[in-house]
């Protein structure tokens, strides 16, 4: 790919609109604060998955059927009420209290996910085919994903300053709708072009799912990509913001403080702000050059080799814990994070490859659905298994789990129909 062609992608204005939208979606001020946020309002790690649950159950419902939707009947229309329900789950987690209130919030923010998960993409993947740039979806989607991790690392620094300046923690969930109605207008401007799946139509009833999912399962390798991505994915979700509970245990507990102006919970939140900024701010360059590993390894051997690294990583985080190691704790957990945000990318590569134009937004519904199943599974899991038995332990425990399942996950070369 020159030089030449790269400028002329940047400087397209619809492109500069996909980075525009990751940056807005991406500032969500209360991520860095969630868990600590929740265990402050008396839950415990148990419930906190089972919040977790909700949300993966809801999205794991209205995944497929939203994405066939997104298909047949316009993606610009399904964004719109993926913003609308963001917004609500915000308010709700604002005025909200108790575990009932926190879970219809949970609620309302997995209808977001599926609403808004594979839709984007799927807009990308028609535009890139209307300029001809298909071969380049990996350089792409890492640009616009790179924004999004921009716009994570932003809203961490902004979130220290909310958090210490606004009368509660409970504000910052206000001050997160603002971007999302940016966003939500934004999207009002993407081309009618893009509101569809490029004209095709079938005599199939859209909401027919099983016909769709037999379809997509009989090929194997996009199968395999899916079910490796799925638990990948949810394995990552499961276990991202237990550095909240970690850090605040041995942060809090040592009396460890970056400023004596501050009190000790004050010095949580400004080292947790800027961890999740530092990560955010590598992911984002790992993500926009992730295409550049293609050269050495095929998007299908570099899935296989970040799965295995993950369960290396969980390892080594759970010696880390055990020794009390903060710096090399927030390290691992930008570890985690690189290797998630190299591999969508790549996955959305891999995956283009096999499956029908017209499927699109269905079959990433698909990897989101799986992801969301899994997380169902495991996030309540990991969370009792935390209160009982300690976070370090949880991170063996998965480490094995994902090496033991390798075999059963492992992309191997297919032949083309598959």
């Amino acid at each position: 790919m020159d030089n030449k062609l790269k400028e002329e992608i940047n400087q397209t204005l619809q492109i500069k609109k996909f980075s525009a939208y990751g940056f807005l979606k991406n500032l969500k001020f209360f991520e860095p604060y969630l868990v600590i946020y929740l265990l402050a309002s008396g839950l415990s790690l148990f419930q906190i998955g089972l919040l977790y649950s909700i949300r993966e159950v809801i999205t794991y419902t209205f995944e497929i059927p939203s994405g066939i939707i997104a298909d047949y009947y316009g993606r610009k229309k399904e964004l719109y009420m993926c913003f609308a329900f963001y917004i609500i789950s915000f308010l709700i987690f604002f005025t909200g209290t108790g575990f009932n209130m926190l879970s219809t919030a949970m609620v309302f923010f997995g209808l977001g996910e599926a609403f808004r998960s594979g839709t984007h993409k799927a807009m990308i993947y028609s535009y890139l085919e209307e300029k001809g740039w298909s071969s380049h979806k990996a350089y792409v989607y890492g640009r616009t994903r790179s924004f999004s991790l921009t716009g994570s690392a932003i809203s961490s620094v902004l979130a220290i300053v909310f958090i210490l300046k606004l009368p509660s923690s409970r504000y910052i969930f206000l001050a997160s709708i603002i971007p999302y109605i940016l966003d939500l207008f934004l999207i009002m401007t993407y081309p009618d072009s893009l509101d569809s799946s490029g004209g095709h139509k079938t005599k199939e009833n859209p909401l027919k799912v099983k016909e769709h999912l037999k379809d997509i399962y009989r090929r194997p390798k996009l199968r395999h990509i899916l079910l490796n991505t799925a638990l990948f994915d949810s394995t990552f979700k499961s276990t991202k913001d237990m550095i909240q509970p970690i850090l605040e245990l041995l942060i809090i507990g040592s009396g460890f403080i970056i400023a004596d102006r501050f009190t000790g919970d004050e010095n949580l939140k400004i080292i947790l702000g800027v961890s999740y900024g530092i990560i955010y701010i590598i992911s984002a360059a790992a993500s926009k050059r992730a295409y550049l590993l293609k050269s050495i390894w095929t998007s299908i051997e570099l899935l296989n080799h970040l799965y295995f690294i993950l369960s290396v990583t969980l390892v080594v985080l759970f010696i880390a814990i055990q020794w009390h190691q903060v710096v090399i704790i927030i390290l691992l957990f930008l570890i985690l994070y690189i290797l998630t945000d190299i591999r969508k990318p790549l996955f959305v590569d891999a995956c283009d490859d096999y499956m029908d134009k017209h499927q699109r937004a269905t079959v990433l519904s698909i990897a989101s659905q799986l992801r969301a199943l899994f997380t169902i599974i495991m996030a309540p899991i990991v969370g009792f298994l935390a209160d009982n038995f300690g976070i370090a332990s949880v991170m063996l425990g998965l480490a094995c789990i994902l090496l033991v399942l390798y075999s059963f996950v492992k992309i191997t070369p297919l032949n083309a129909n598959n």
